[in-house]
């Protein structure tokens, strides 16, 4: 009889053990989805700009825009004659891409160097914005917002 407790009792404190584990990995694990899943919502809404602006070029090419557009300008072909939306569209399916292997070195440090890339081309066009075309252009905004964001996201998710 002695025997029989006994193992009930072992088996009582396996089970703790194991519940105090699992919380244990599930308060570890949320802040890691919580950042992945930002970051690929994210990749989401620069997904959605890029397509924008990648149809309001092909609509300027065609001639028809009825009011002058960023798209329009020297600045939205900076990377070898290549639009920057075309860019977009690229770097945020790659990046919404590669979310679920940033734990992985070889993953993660090519993301941190496209993030920390596109955030500094995003300065050099904000900064085009503000102060040599002067034009008003929301989706240029948001899109900058997201590749500063994602820069952040990016490194949150190597330390989390």
């Amino acid at each position: 009889m002695a025997l029989v407790s006994d193992d009930e009792r072992s088996e009582d404190e396996r089970g703790e053990k194991d519940q105090r584990r699992f919380r244990a990995a599930q308060s570890d694990a949320h802040p890691v989805v919580i950042i992945r899943v930002t970051i690929v919502l994210l990749c989401g809404v620069g997904l959605y700009v890029s397509a924008f602006m990648a149809r309001k070029a092909g609509r300027a090419a065609r001639g028809e825009l009825s009011e002058p557009s960023v798209v329009q300008t020297g600045r939205a072909r900076v990377v070898g004659g290549v639009s920057n939306a075309a860019l977009g569209l690229v770097y945020y399916a790659a990046v919404a891409l590669a979310t679920p292997f940033l734990s992985v070195p070889l993953v993660f440090w090519p993301v941190l160097a496209a993030a920390v890339g596109a955030a500094a081309f995003s300065a050099y066009l904000a900064y085009s914005l503000l102060f040599v075309t002067r034009m008003p252009c929301i989706n240029c905004w948001t899109g900058h917002v997201v590749n500063w964001s994602l820069v952040v996201l990016v490194l949150f998710a190597r330390s989390a």
